[in-house]
Formats: C-alpha cells, sequence, structure tokens
C-alpha cells in the first residue's frame, strides 16, 4: 500500500519523490515492454483497439453475417476434406457441409443474400483421389477354415468381437 501525500507537498513533487525512488531500487527494471516501442504509435485513434488487440492475441477472426461465414466454412470444408486421410471421410465432410447448406436455404440468415452453391461430392472425391494416388495392394491371403492357424480364436484378444443378437429376433423384432 502507497503511503498518503504528507499535507503541505504538492502531488507533483510527491509523486516525482515516490518515481525516483521507485527507479534507485530498481523496481522499473525488467518491465515488460521495456525498450520497445509503444504498440500503436503513430496510428489514428480506433476505439475497439482493445477488442482487435484481443482478437489477436486468441487468434479469432472477426464475425460474418450468416450467408458470409456459410461461404467460408464451405471453403474450409472442402479443403479439409482433400485433406482427409481416406475418401470416405472426405465423402463424410462433404456430405455434412451439404446438410448445412440444404438447412440455409429453408431458413433465412443474416447478411447479404448470397446462395450457396451444394459441394459436388463426386468431385471431391475425384479430386481427393488425384492427390491421394494408391500404391499396387496385393490381395489379402485367403484363410483356410480347417488350418488351425487361420481358425477364429474366441479368447485371442486380436480378433475383433462378435456383436451380440438380440433374442427378439426369432420373434420378427429387430
Amino acid at each position: 500500500m502507497t503511503e498518503r501525500k504528507p499535507l503541505g507537498v504538492s502531488f507533483e513533487s510527491w509523486i516525482d519523490r515516490q518515481i525516483r525512488e521507485a527507479t534507485e531500487r530498481g523496481e522499473f527494471d525488467d518491465l515488460p515492454g521495456a525498450g520497445k516501442p509503444i504498440p500503436g504509435q503513430g496510428k489514428p485513434h480506433d476505439e475497439m483497439w482493445w477488442i482487435k488487440q484481443k482478437m489477436r492475441a486468441e487468434n479469432l477472426s472477426f464475425p460474418l453475417p450468416g450467408t458470409l461465414a456459410l461461404r467460408k466454412e464451405a471453403e474450409e470444408a472442402r479443403a479439409e476434406a482433400l485433406g482427409a486421410r481416406t475418401e470416405a471421410e472426405a465423402r463424410r465432410i462433404v456430405e455434412e457441409m451439404n446438410v448445412k447448406i440444404r438447412d440455409s436455404y429453408r431458413k433465412p440468415l443474416s447478411g447479404p443474400p448470397v446462395v450457396q452453391p451444394l459441394i459436388d461430392v463426386d468431385e471431391v472425391a475425384a479430386e481427393w483421389r488425384a492427390l491421394h494416388p494408391v500404391a499396387e495392394r496385393k490381395p489379402a491371403p485367403q484363410k483356410d477354415p480347417k488350418d488351425p492357424k487361420d481358425r477364429e480364436d474366441p479368447k485371442d484378444p486380436k480378433q475383433p468381437k462378435r456383436a451380440k443378437r438380440s433374442l427378439l429376433r426369432w420373434f420378427g423384432r429387430r
């Protein structure tokens, strides 16, 4: 807690004395930003500077109107689909985006009237195949049920487990 200003001493001389004493004690050494220019120096005043600074620090983008946000999301989904590990995953990403686009046709979105076309799944799949050429694969060897090595062992943890069936299957329900 700081001490109170003594009576009869002007504010300026009292503050100057506190700053001088703190400097002598080294309290202003190694402050963050020491020796760096003041940020925003020479730029015009912006009332929203602190919001923009926070969004840059958090790596956020400014909120877009609904129609433009949908267009940006569609571009990102297409790029994500092209970078997917499998063609099935790429198709799933595009189909999920197409569901969002169809929903936007049914309800109005904020922003300028922009109609986002559906993404062609087959076109993206063809691009994905062009970007991810598959090496010649050898077919898996056929298992011989008579060979004891190829038989399924229910106690083997590497074997996939069979799904349990419901007893109701006998009654025509599933």
